[in-house]
Parts: C-alpha cells; structure tokens; sequence
C-alpha cells in the first residue's frame, strides 16, 4: 500500500487496515517458524506498511490537538 493510498483513507478504515496488517505479519511470523514462508520480503513489507499506517494516525493525531489550541 502506498503512502498517498494510506492518507487517503479515514481514520476508522486506517484503523482495520493496521488491525488487518498485524494479523497478516502475526501469520507470516507463524509461517516462518514453521518454514513454510515463501517470500522473506512479505514481513518486511508488511512492516513497513505498519509503520506508514501508524506515522499517518499520529499526524492526524497531533493535528487534531494542534487546532484545538
């Protein structure tokens, strides 16, 4: 997912998603335990999509309490 894809979504559907992308990186953690991952890359993506998701949650976060003052 990229990073306009992510802003462009509200804060409720960005909360599923982050809840959606840690289910999936628990289930590829399962599989490469079990070494029956194929793609290596798919859990640092999916990390990295967390990590965006959670920065775009933070920003509004703060620009919520910003125009508050």
């Amino acid at each position: 997912m990229k990073p306009k894809e992510i802003r462009e979504l509200t804060s409720p559907e960005l909360n599923t998603k982050l809840t959606e992308a840690y289910q999936e990186l628990f289930n590829l953690r399962f599989q490469l335990a079990s070494k029956q991952l194929a793609n290596y890359q798919r859990i640092r993506q999916v990390k990295k999509t967390i990590a965006q998701m959670k920065t775009v949650l933070r920003e509004r976060e703060l620009a919520a309490v910003g125009e508050g003052r």
